[in-house]
């Protein structure tokens, strides 16, 4: 029999508006005794404890909602990565995630339990509850991908060699003590711009930096993970490590209209980020066209998970071994569940329930920001397009969409002869750097 007995010392507010605040106001003491088995948890930035005792110190909701939303954009990333690449390491730290994502939502709902005084506060909290759940739905589809990958029937070798040649490659490196990268700040580095390599994010010691900005310190034992073109990536690989980057090996294909897979598999990469990114941002702004967007997302990724299975199946009557397609079925899948809790998060907003302001709060600030900024007659984006304006390149801001102003209709994922013009509504991603940046182009 397990007993569970709870002290909860008096504590200050968990929705703090300033970073790193509240560290030290009241802890929440949970101890788990079991008669034939005591267990401790462990918690990130905590300590262990004697055995059956845990000990958790409340932080801001909204910081650790932030790091939520941060885990699940590059947890996606991490997962179709590992598919298209066929690698290991990218699935093993999607797995790092997950288990981080999992301790993130544990605190996430002790800080929510403890926020709760009145019916009143439940009623108004449980829509956070609703974002918790679905931040873990996306990290468990993620999950579901890298085991697809580290299975011995998972995905199929061929897929690495049919990818198109402008997509970036992401790869996983641990900085080497004697490497030029250990005690050297990325600005110092300078690798985007000589390379166009870029750190999307760094492992330390079991804590995770979301997209690292100019002044962050690369550590020995850190690992990266490096995305950008591969021609360049060797290099940096080598510099990092210390040690030879092994270029991919490709297997001759023998699947039918392989290409179309492949690109099926690029297209449920980019639905899923894109539907994740909108409904965070109709949260942000309480947009209802914003999670309109994030609706007809989630049918067309339910449409295009349908012809995907169809192909697989269509290809397993064309192999040797059709077991090894099993994990298509599971990425199938995982797409759909991303969408499933993309749509979600916006859930509210499609209901008209305004969300709560911890979790806008924790939108705004996360480490990339999601703005919306409207375009100034005779400013300098003013009728030019997407590719002349180079906004990616000069500024790391991604348009997820745009709304014309003379027929208020959303233009989603906006390619490069997209043109702008004044009036229009952004609705971008980036770094707050970047964000700085288009507003001063767009005024």
């Amino acid at each position: 029999m397990i007993y569970f007995i709870a002290i909860i010392t008096p504590y200050r507010s968990l929705f703090d508006t300033q970073r790193g605040t509240n560290r030290q106001e009241g802890c929440f003491y949970t101890d788990y005794y079991s008669r034939k088995n005591p267990f401790a948890l462990w918690i990130p930035n905590q300590h262990q404890m004697d055995s059956g005792d845990v000990e958790y110190e409340p932080v801001s909701v909204k910081l650790v909602l932030a790091e939520m939303k941060d885990t699940s954009e590059l947890i996606i990333d991490l997962a179709y990565s590992a598919v298209l690449h066929g690698s290991e390491e990218l699935a093993e730290e999607v797995l790092e995630l997950e288990a981080h994502m999992d301790i993130l939502k544990l605190r996430a709902r002790m800080g929510l339990l403890l926020a709760a005084r009145t019916p009143e506060d439940a009623e108004a909290l449980a829509p956070v509850l609703g974002v918790v759940g679905a931040a873990e739905k996306i990290s468990n589809a993620a999950g579901e991908i890298a085991h697809a990958v580290l299975s011995e029937s998972g995905i199929p070798d061929e897929i690495r060699g049919a990818l198109p040649e402008a997509l970036e490659t992401i790869a996983r490196a641990e900085v080497h003590k004697k490497s030029p990268f250990s005690n050297s700040s990325l600005g110092e580095l300078n690798l985007e711009t000589d390379t166009g390599i870029r750190i999307i994010g760094i492992r330390r010691k079991g804590n995770w930096i979301f997209n690292p900005g100019p002044s962050e310190k690369l550590r020995a034992a850190d690992v990266i993970l490096l995305r950008g073109p591969e021609k360049h990536l060797s290099k940096v690989y080598e510099n990092a490590t210390k040690t030879a980057y092994k270029l991919p090996t490709y297997t001759e294909p023998d699947l039918i209209d392989l290409e179309r897979a492949v690109d099926s598999i690029v297209l449920m990469k980019n639905m899923s980020e894109l539907a994740v990114d909108l409904a965070y941002g109709a949260v942000l702004f309480n947009s209802e066209d914003v999670a309109e967007e994030v609706f007809e997302l989630e049918a067309e990724v339910d449409a295009l998970q349908s012809r995907f299975e169809v192909w697989t199946l269509r290809a397993a009557a064309s192999v040797e071994d059709p077991i090894r397609l099993r994990g298509l079925v599971h990425l199938a899948r995982a797409t759909e569940e991303i969408s499933d809790a993309a749509l979600e998060i916006a859930d509210g907003v499609l209901r008209g329930l305004a969300a709560h302001p911890v979790v806008a709060e924790a939108v705004r600030v996360s480490d990339e920001v999601i703005v919306r900024i409207t375009l100034e007659p005779g400013c300098d984006l003013d009728e030019k397009t997407l590719g002349e304006c180079k906004l990616s390149s000069e500024t790391g801001m991604r348009i997820l969409a745009i709304r014309r102003v003379s027929n208020s209709e959303w233009l989603v994922s906006p390619d490069s002869e997209t043109k702008l013009e004044k009036g229009d509504v952004l609705i971008a991603k980036g770094t707050r750097l970047g964000a700085e940046r288009v507003a001063a182009l767009a005024s």
